[in-house]
């Protein structure tokens, strides 16, 4: 039987498919879309002779052709199951994070989020939306029928011997059901905290904060700075048999030997705080709250850090020092901040400069002096076949904020984020921003990175 994804492409764009084997010989008229092309490519492994017939003549070859219909359900036919499969593993070769299947007006896209960006892939022809929107909810466990709802779950899948675990959500959108999978951290990650990409300074200080037996050490920054693994790089390192290590989290992202983890839910009355209030009735020497989203979790973490327990957490602010406005708002006392707080990192993921076809252009870049004193080399971003787009890789800027007695009593007295940031720069502090600089002046990243992940600061 004719492959079912290339007679659908060829129906897309009045195109002929002529034969299969030993090659694939397609029909098409003159001067065909680029997306065409893209297309082919995606879905066929397999060199292609493509031959550009006059509009009459390939009018009079498909009429006198036998129709076949692309519209019967496909999701568990084999070119689907196939497609999926073939997409997936691209995903993976590629490194990326995040899928997304997307039905638009004039077909169906497909994007990867690599290194935080998203990559657009070949537009598929619109009629695959259906059967594998279906495939994919088969494979999450999730309500076929269901067109109208959000849904959510998670899929196992065996990629080229390799199991993968993905989170799957659907959601309704103006032309069917977009889609994304998130790729569960693997267990190959490492931990090491030598990895993350701090400055052996910034190392040797956070170091000395997982060394104290009590207090607090919290981890800022937006959804995907990579947190998370700044957080199990710490357990990685507290994680010894005199200790008791426990956790609540939502969801449990990695599972850790050692780790006494809990999942909350919300559905059974499993709250953070809830957890949190039997976590301390649990004799634990260190604790990790996954996030502190509300006033009774901060307030809980807090009392417990103020009672003989080291406190790991992470919470969304944008910079160290926005961290003590935010969990006052939370309706947090400054004076129990200040005695439980150790220690606030922030943290960013840039994308990395690809060591093989990065270039050093000649004019230097100059800015005030305030935010950085001296020239920074201009990078650019070339692309070539090792990596995408002049990037390849991920590395973390950190921002660390050690709160020692001045600053204590700086918190205490009420001083405004501005003014507590100034106090803390003036003690040697960095700020996300000059480590981002840091890391030009290193080869690491360009400055136009540095402006889309941070934005551009005022100097």
């Amino acid at each position: 039987m004719a492959n079912q994804q290339i007679l659908a492409l060829c129906n897309q764009y009045q195109a002929i498919l002529l034969s299969e084997a030993p090659l694939l010989h397609i029909a098409i008229a003159p001067n065909p879309p680029v997306q065409f092309f893209e297309a082919l490519r995606f879905i066929c492994d397999k060199p292609a002779n493509v031959e550009y017939w006059p509009v009459e003549q390939l009018e009079k070859a498909r009429h006198s052709r036998p129709s076949v219909s692309a519209e019967e359900p496909l999701e568990n036919t084999a070119p689907v199951v196939q497609l999926l499969q073939d997409t997936l593993h691209k995903a993976l070769q590629l490194r990326a994070s995040d899928i997304h299947f997307e039905p638009l007006e004039q077909g169906y896209q497909i994007r990867f989020r690599v290194d935080g960006v998203l990559q657009l892939q070949p537009l598929l022809p619109s009629h695959l939306a259906a059967p594998l929107t279906a495939r994919l909810k088969v494979l999450g466990n999730l309500d076929i029928a269901e067109r109208r709802l959000p849904q959510d779950g998670q899929m196992e899948i065996e990629i080229e011997q390799r199991k993968c675990s993905f989170r799957i959500a659907t959601l309704p959108v103006y032309n069917g059901e977009k889609v994304v999978l998130r790729l569960m951290a693997q267990t190959e990650q490492t931990f090491e905290l030598s990895e993350l990409g701090m400055s052996p300074e910034d190392s040797s200080r956070f170091q000395s904060a997982l060394a104290n037996p009590q207090g607090m050490i919290l981890v800022t920054g937006p959804t995907g700075s990579g947190k998370t693994i700044t957080l199990y790089s710490a357990l990685k390192i507290l994680n010894q048999v005199s200790a008791n290590l426990c956790s609540v989290e939502d969801p449990i992202e990695i599972p850790m030997q050692g780790l006494n983890q809990t999942q909350i839910n919300t559905k059974a009355g499993l709250n953070f705080q809830s957890v949190l209030r039997a976590l301390l009735r649990q004799d634990p020497d260190i604790i990790m709250v996954g996030e502190i989203r509300d006033g009774d979790t901060a307030e809980i973490a807090i009392k417990a850090a103020q009672t003989g327990h080291l406190v790991l957490s992470t919470l969304h602010t944008n910079s160290t020092t926005e961290t003590v406005v935010r969990l006052e708002q939370m309706g947090v006392e400054r004076w129990m901040l200040a005695s439980a707080l150790n220690m606030v990192v922030a943290q960013r993921l840039v994308r990395k400069l690809c060591p093989h076809c990065k270039e050093q252009l000649p004019e230097d870049i100059i800015l005030p002096t305030s935010l950085w004193a001296t020239a920074l080399p201009r990078w650019q971003a070339t692309g070539c076949e090792r990596c995408y787009g002049g990037f390849y890789g991920r590395s973390a800027l950190f921002e660390i904020l050690l709160i020692d007695t001045a600053l204590q009593s700086a918190i205490i007295a009420g001083m405004p984020a501005h003014e507590i940031e100034t106090l803390a720069r003036e003690q040697g502090m960095m700020t996300l921003f000059e480590s981002g600089c840091q890391a030009v002046e290193q080869g690491l990243t360009t400055l136009e990175e540095l402006y889309r992940v941070l934005g551009v600061p005022h100097g």
